[in-house]
């Protein structure tokens, strides 16, 4: 069945803040409000116009996006919370998006950060059923179990598969990482910026074969945000259309039975990955290798090798040698830059940041603005999102205008950004004078400033 025509939707403006180790410093109130200051400044609108608000996270309690929300003002907007795994952030967007096309809604604020403990990932409901507790049956029925945590085996296990059935070495999945970990030195929001050799990365300590430490994504915290809105929001607002971007194409797609068809790399999801691609870039009217930038979850390398397959980057069985050739990295053999932020491996993992932060990376390339690592002849760009659980959602991003991005200057981004630099190169915080240019104005000055002066006092007797 052919893709239903959809409502244009833009993403008019986006904002992160740099992801970091999880050490309990930075609450989620403030990963929250830096990341929804920022893509409102970025926008040029203010809180006043967004009638309504997408908060995504995993861990925290059920109203949590409220309390970030009203921080921006209480103007008893519809404000949902969503989680969705690792795919929290883009199934945030997918919302977001489907509010607008629907004509629910013409400017939508979709909100994520996490805060996370450290150390790898695990339940926090010990006396109930675990949502993915039947995938952990089928690998123990098909793999085994190891002493190594559950998301390293399960991932590790579909880069097994793969060096079996189609000749991939570890040394692949080692140079996944090491180009991961290379592009992430010019992303100033990464949690790592530092530069391994191949030998480094396959000499890291041993997690799961093929699997070592360097190319497992670490916990973070941290937070992303993005304002979307409708055509009609956007032509009442001529002076931000330059800086809006399309989506072309986007897709949420849930598990196949194939789940259980003892496959490894089913395991992983790769039937519902294929299905969102193949309806997002239906929509977008393109294939995966029109794509010249990519953003896609690679939690493990060995889930990257898998989803370079099933997104259709490379052809089937071939993703290893797609990587061996150069291709997903800068050089005179790139076919589509894959991950130029670093990845989740390198940038971090905040799980409900994550696909906000994914989508950011890209908006910033198709504007020309991520100048220290634009991808020549950028025109579209592919995004893709994964929570074992399952959801997968792919999204496809262009430019209103059709064409390749023209990289500019910093300088020239400093003019127009909002915040006076370029936030795609330089990481900074805000001013309170620029958290006031875009906070609600609804209230009376006084009214916003004693709300939030309570809500401070409040937390700090807690």
């Amino acid at each position: 069945m052919a893709p239903k025509s959809k409502a244009p939707v833009y993403v008019l403006g986006v904002g992160m803040t740099k992801f970091i180790k999880p050490r309990g410093k930075v609450d989620y109130t403030e990963l929250g409000y830096e990341a929804g200051i920022k893509a409102l400044l970025d926008a040029g609108i203010t809180y006043d116009d967004v009638d309504n608000g997408v908060a995504c996270f995993c861990y925290g309690d059920s109203t949590s996006g409220q309390r970030v929300f009203y921080q921006f003002g209480m103007t008893q907007i519809p404000i949902v919370n969503v989680n969705n795994n690792c795919s929290t952030g883009s199934t945030g967007l997918y919302m977001g998006r489907t509010l607008i096309a629907s004509g629910a809604s013409d400017c939508a604020l979709v909100v994520g950060w996490e805060k996370m403990m450290p150390g790898s990932l695990g339940s926090h409901w010990n006396d109930r059923e675990n949502p993915i507790g039947t995938t952990y049956v089928m690998m123990a029925q098909t793999r085994g179990l190891s002493k190594a945590p559950g998301a390293p085996q399960i991932f590790g296990n579909a880069g097994r598969e793969y060096m079996e059935k189609y000749g991939a070495k570890k040394e692949d999945f080692a140079e996944i990482a090491r180009i991961n970990h290379a592009h992430s030195v010019n992303n100033p929001y990464s949690q790592f910026q530092d530069v391994y050799t191949l030998e480094q990365i396959m000499q890291s300590p041993a997690v799961h074969e093929p699997l070592t430490k360097l190319q497992c994504c670490p916990t973070s915290d941290g937070g992303a945000a993005a304002v979307l809105v409708s055509q009609s929001f956007l032509d009442a607002h001529p002076h931000l259309k330059d800086r809006a971007i399309l989506i072309a194409g986007q897709a949420l797609t849930t598990d196949a039975p194939s789940l259980f068809s003892k496959s490894s790399i089913d395991l992983v999801g790769r039937e519902m990955t294929q299905r969102a691609a193949e309806i997002a870039l239906g929509e977008a009217g393109i294939t995966a290798r029109d794509c010249q930038v990519c953003e896609l979850h690679d939690c493990f390398s060995a889930n990257e090798m898998c989803l370079i397959d099933a997104l259709g980057l490379s052809e089937p069985g071939k993703a290893h040698e797609f990587v061996r050739s150069g291709a997903i990295t800068y050089g005179p053999n790139t076919k589509v830059v894959v991950n130029p932020s670093g990845g989740l491996i390198s940038k971090g993992h905040p799980l409900g940041a994550t696909g906000i932060a994914q989508c950011a990376e890209l908006v910033w390339h198709l504007r020309g603005w991520a100048n220290n690592r634009a991808v020549k002849g950028t025109k579209y760009a592919l995004q893709h999102n994964l929570g074992l659980g399952g959801a997968a959602v792919v999204t496809v991003y262009k430019r209103p205008d059709g064409q390749e991005a023209s990289v500019l200057g910093s300088e020239e981004v400093g003019r127009v950004s909002g915040v006076g630099y370029n936030p795609a190169v330089e990481a900074r915080g805000f001013t309170e004078e620029q958290a006031d240019k875009v906070r609600s104005k609804r209230r009376s000055e006084f009214a916003l400033t004693k709300t939030l002066q309570l809500m401070k006092q409040a937390q700090a007797k807690v």
